[in-house]
């Protein structure tokens, strides 16, 4: 691997854009768009879980956008393979000392531009895409349960996108025992290249192809960021929605004073606190442009790009390092018990709290903390009552309609040791039983197949009674079936057994001398056994021959 900087000098040019959806309480994603990394993860556990955990990887790779050790390649691949460890690390630590984290994680992809060469980084489901000469390649590979699927030939890549299971991810960063290292892959970059990071909100309803038509027709990157975050929501999407755009630019002089910069952006749950990433910087970050009004007219559109700032767009926020802070008198934690500054009749401010004024409104202060916090512990009763009375309505109505819809359903199963038809679903919740007999037949299951037995014992599911009934009729021809195989191997054995008799009672008659009469009388009567056993063998036989010729 080359550790030299490359004869031509490229540059990054990058934004994201994040939205939290339509369904969604939260943004669980967090994103970051630098001139040397760019960054995304899709945080998972929960309402708390997943913002914390996508920020804490975020943090852990942002030194990276600084950090490029002079150019060599293999040393930042093996950072980038350390900062994803140390995030997970992170992650579990805080989960062990913070039960209600338990269980929180976040995908990671992460591509980060080296001396002329594209350093990525990955695990889990989120994607990175790569647009070159107009040709689009997705460079990750899914760690999740449908590629798993996909990969083993199981299921389609179309089958995939509705697959009920489509959100199971099988490595990633987080509270889980599982593996944690991420793939690592290092890439030759050209000029003009194109990279697309995504989180599953967007790369799992929009299609390959849209995707890479709307990175060519778009040359200008927050527009197609915006674009394919609004389209992503246009089509269904039920997940937080977040993209980040890059392109490689390549410098005309390297050595030029005013080269291309831009502040790095942050955005998604990592943009509420802008301020450890600037420390980790040492050099100002901003949150990243919000998603504009999809709903709004062209000419909503056209006044609010003739104004500076959309009204409906809120200025971006900018977080300086620790030193700027300091030196701007920002305190890092704000003082929330300050002494109230009292104004006397003289005109004189003072906050002397040996002063009878400022004691006064030092009282007053604390009296009206107490009623704010005993009216709001009324409030937050109230509200945790009014809660409580909706989750038990709502799991009622969840209830009666799980077992509503369970009474659409039919399945087969064991009825006292026959075959009965049941209508609902073979299973109970909390004691009581989803189901109840509706037709019983006179088919024994001891007289069935072991495979059958097995299936019965489980319950064979329909989705009407007709189709159970009709099941039943099945059934009954394959017991039908294995009786007369049954019956044909035992007539079978019963002719060899005659045959052997007749041969012993001859054997009898001859060695007897005195019993001779007797003894011929009992051979001959089972020689005709014998002979009607044969014809019975034989008609079996030529059953069976029929049944040979059906099966031809």
């Amino acid at each position: 691997m080359p550790n030299s900087v490359a004869s031509q000098t490229l540059f990054l040019y990058s934004t994201t854009v994040s939205d939290v959806g339509t369904v969604r309480s939260n943004n669980q994603d967090s994103a970051f768009a630098g001139e040397h990394l760019i960054a995304i993860c899709d945080g998972m556990g929960g309402h708390a879980g997943g913002d914390t955990a996508s920020t804490i990887a975020i943090r852990s790779l942002a030194h990276i956008e600084h950090d490029d050790v002079n150019g060599d390649v293999s040393t930042v691949a093996r950072m980038m393979e350390t900062s994803v460890m140390a995030a997970h690390d992170a992650i579990v630590g805080k989960a062990k000392r913070e039960r209600k984290l338990a269980g929180m994680g976040t995908t990671m992809t992460a591509v980060a531009l080296v001396a002329g060469y594209w350093v990525l980084a990955h695990i889990g489901d989120s994607r990175a895409y790569l647009l070159r000469d107009g040709r689009l390649t997705r460079m990750t590979q899914d760690h999740s349960y449908v590629q798993h699927l996909i990969d083993t030939g199981r299921i389609s890549p179309a089958e995939a996108r509705n697959h009920p299971q489509r959100n199971v991810v099988m490595r990633v960063l987080g509270d889980f025992d599982i593996d944690p290292h991420p793939d690592i892959a290092i890439r030759a970059a050209h000029p003009t290249d194109r990279w697309m990071l995504c989180s599953d909100g967007l790369c799992g309803v929009l299609e390959d192809s849209t995707i890479e038509q709307t990175l060519t027709a778009y040359s200008d990157q927050e527009e197609c960021a915006q674009q394919l975050v609004s389209m992503a929501l246009k089509a269904g999407s039920t997940d937080n929605v977040t993209a980040v755009i890059a392109d490689a630019t390549l410098a005309l002089d390297a050595d030029a004073f005013d080269l291309p910069h831009q502040t790095p952006l942050v955005a998604g749950a990592a943009s509420a606190s802008l301020e450890p990433i600037a420390d980790i910087l040492n050099e100002p970050v901003a949150t990243a442009p919000m998603l504009r009004d999809a709903n709004a007219s062209p000419a909503q559109r056209a006044a609010a790009l003739i104004q500076s700032q959309p009204a409906s767009q809120p200025s971006p926020r900018v977080a300086q390092p620790s030193a700027v802070r300091e030196e701007n008198g920002e305190r890092a934690n704000p003082d929330t018990g300050e002494i109230p500054v009292i104004q006397k009749r003289d005109g004189h401010v003072t906050d002397d709290p040996n002063d009878p004024d400022v004691a006064k409104a030092i009282h007053h202060e604390r009296q009206t903390q107490r009623k704010e916090t005993r009216k709001r512990g009324r409030r937050n009763r109230l509200i945790a009552i009014l809660i409580v009375i909706a989750a038990l309505a709502l799991a009622t109505g969840g209830a009666f309609g799980a077992y509503r819809w369970s009474q659409t359903k039919y399945f087969i199963g064991n009825a006292d040791g026959v075959v009965a038809v049941y209508q609902g679903v073979n299973t109970n919740v909390f004691g009581l039983a989803l189901s109840h007999e509706v037709k019983r037949t006179n088919i024994d299951i001891d007289s069935l197949p072991q495979a059958w037995r097995d299936q019965l014992q489980d319950g064979i599911t329909f989705n009407s009674y007709d189709e159970a009934i009709q099941h039943v009729q099945v059934i009954r021809q394959e017991k039908s079936n294995f009786n007369d195989n049954s019956n044909t191997s035992k007539s079978s054995g019963d002719a060899g057994n005659g045959t052997s008799d007749s041969s012993d009672s001859s054997d009898s008659s001859g060695s007897n001398g005195t019993d001779g009469d007797s003894s011929a009388g009992s051979s001959q009567t089972d020689g005709g056994t014998a002979d009607g056993t044969a014809d019975d063998t034989g008609t079996d036989a030529s059953s069976t021959g029929t049944d040979g010729g059906d099966a031809q």
